[in-house]
């Protein structure tokens, strides 16, 4: 198993910026609660993904919101490679910026999903796919082809 270190990264800060948001806290009310200082440039760099956080900082971050690291650990995890191997990730955001003919059925969905969601991802089953391919007028392994590119 692959891991794509930024894809991995960006889930992470929108783990622990939904935690945060989940608490009522501004940055700065989460800055105040950290056993170190940090810049809340830095916290606002952790959730937008751009920048890596040390284990002991994340378990910092965690512990001040109450949050075991394993629970949100596992939240990321699961989004990244998904539990279900019935299941194929779709980037929405990828999909609508794609402006290849052989996708245009899927554009406008992907731009709907993408304003009903905070996830940029989504993960879709095989008849969803299939039922996909079939408006794309393309073989699903094809499909399957594009959106891993797209990934």
């Amino acid at each position: 198993m692959l891991i794509d270190a930024d894809a991995y990264q960006r889930v992470l800060g929108e783990e622990l910026r939904k935690l945060r948001k989940r608490r009522g806290w501004t940055r700065k009310e989460l800055n105040q609660r950290l056993q170190s200082e940090i810049s809340l440039q830095t916290l606002a760099t952790y959730e937008l993904g751009t920048r890596h956080c040390s284990v002991v900082r994340l378990v910092e971050l965690c512990v001040a919101m109450e949050e075991p690291p394993q629970d949100l650990l596992a939240r990321v995890h699961h989004r990244v490679f998904g539990d279900d191997p019935g299941q194929v990730r779709v980037n929405l955001a990828r999909v609508a910026e794609d402006d290849s003919p052989e996708l245009s059925p899927l554009r406008r969905w992907a731009e709907d999903r993408l304003r009903q969601s905070s996830s940029p991802e989504i993960q879709l089953d095989r008849s969803a796919l299939e039922r996909m391919a079939e408006l794309c007028g393309m073989p699903i392994q094809q499909l399957l082809s594009r959106l891993a590119e797209l990934a």
